[in-house]
């Protein structure tokens, strides 16, 4: 699959704020048959940003999310404000 057909949207709720801000986190809405590799992958080669964490998430109304942890070297503010999540 192709990187934008595994990453949906970044999410932007007061949740993801909240990780973003205190963790260095992102939240992404993803294909549903998405790995967690191929999440990380993906979002390495649009970003060019380390990513140390995957966890993936299925809501009950059948929509898979993706938490990403990235290295602190790569503030995940910056990558929200390109976003326009910020």
């Amino acid at each position: 699959m192709e990187p934008y057909e595994i990453i949906k949207h970044p999410l932007s709720t007061e949740k993801s704020i909240r990780m973003l801000e205190a963790e260095n986190k992102l939240v992404f809405s993803v294909h549903l048959k998405a790995k967690k590799k191929d999440v990380k992958e993906a979002l390495e080669k649009m970003f060019n940003v380390k990513i140390l964490n995957v966890n993936t998430f299925i809501t009950p109304g059948g929509e898979k999310r993706a938490y990403v942890k990235l290295a602190p070297e790569f503030p995940a503010i910056d990558i929200a404000t390109d976003l326009g999540l910020m």
